[in-house]
């Protein structure tokens, strides 16, 4: 019986562990996608802020035609690259926060396998 309550204990203790692991990576990568979306929007307003002041100064249509499909293009690249960048964090958040389970899937592996 000692025994018996002994591993569960144990148990208990690892999924603590676990679960703690994965809050940690949980707080990390999130906090990453925060400080490069933060990023992203600061860029994205100095960028429109600079084309505004050009569209400004233009002085014929054309050259105001010019300026806006110059920011329309840029600006669809950045988020299409932004985006990709995104993604790639949120993958990676997803590895680093389930890897602590890993293990404990792979011990219920056996008895599933039966």
């Amino acid at each position: 019986m000692a025994a018996q309550y002994e591993d569960l204990q144990k148990v208990g203790r690892e999924q603590i562990e676990s679960s703690l692991k994965v809050f940690g990576a949980f707080s990390k990568g999130l906090q990453g996608i925060a400080a490069e979306l933060a990023d992203y929007t600061k860029r994205s307003f100095e960028e429109g802020t600079s084309a505004l002041e050009k569209l400004a100064a233009a002085k014929s249509f054309d050259k105001v035609i010019e300026v806006q499909t110059e920011y329309a293009r840029s600006s669809y690249e950045n988020f299409i690259a932004e985006s990709t960048r995104i993604g790639e964090l949120y993958t990676d958040l997803t590895r680093e926060a389930f890897k602590p389970y890993e293990g404990a899937f792979a011990r219920v592996r056996p008895f599933t396998e039966r």
